[in-house]
């Protein structure tokens, strides 16, 4: 986070929040189940791109989910541009990659029962 200007923050924090709005207004059905968590937002300096990180539960199904959210990125930046509207003048393209931190988490946890 350090380098990011107070704004950038705020707006990433504002779209982090929306985001994850969007997708649990879906429901987990569009997710073949999954629970989609919006980890983090990074975005430009300029407010033009976002990147997006996603945790997927099961992680087993974090690869699948991932597509489907790429497949259905144009419809999510929509609607988040319906939300930022008020807020921003453009609606920054978004990039969603997965947060791995999770499956990290997960290891340890079975590198610690044994």
């Amino acid at each position: 986070m350090e380098g990011e200007s107070t704004r950038q923050q705020k707006v990433a924090k504002q779209i982090q929040k929306d985001l994850a709005e969007i997708i649990r207004s879906k429901g987990m059905a569009a997710f073949d189940g999954a629970l989609v968590t919006v980890s983090e937002v990074r975005i430009s300096p300029d407010l033009s791109f976002a990147k997006v990180f996603i945790s997927v539960f099961p992680s087993g199904k974090a690869q699948k989910i991932l597509e489907i959210i790429k497949d259905s990125s144009r419809t999510i930046r929509g609607e988040l541009g319906r939300l930022v509207a008020k807020q921003l003048r453009i609606v920054p393209e978004l990039a969603f990659y997965l947060d791995g931190s999770l499956d990290y988490a997960e290891h340890i946890d079975e590198l610690l029962k044994k």
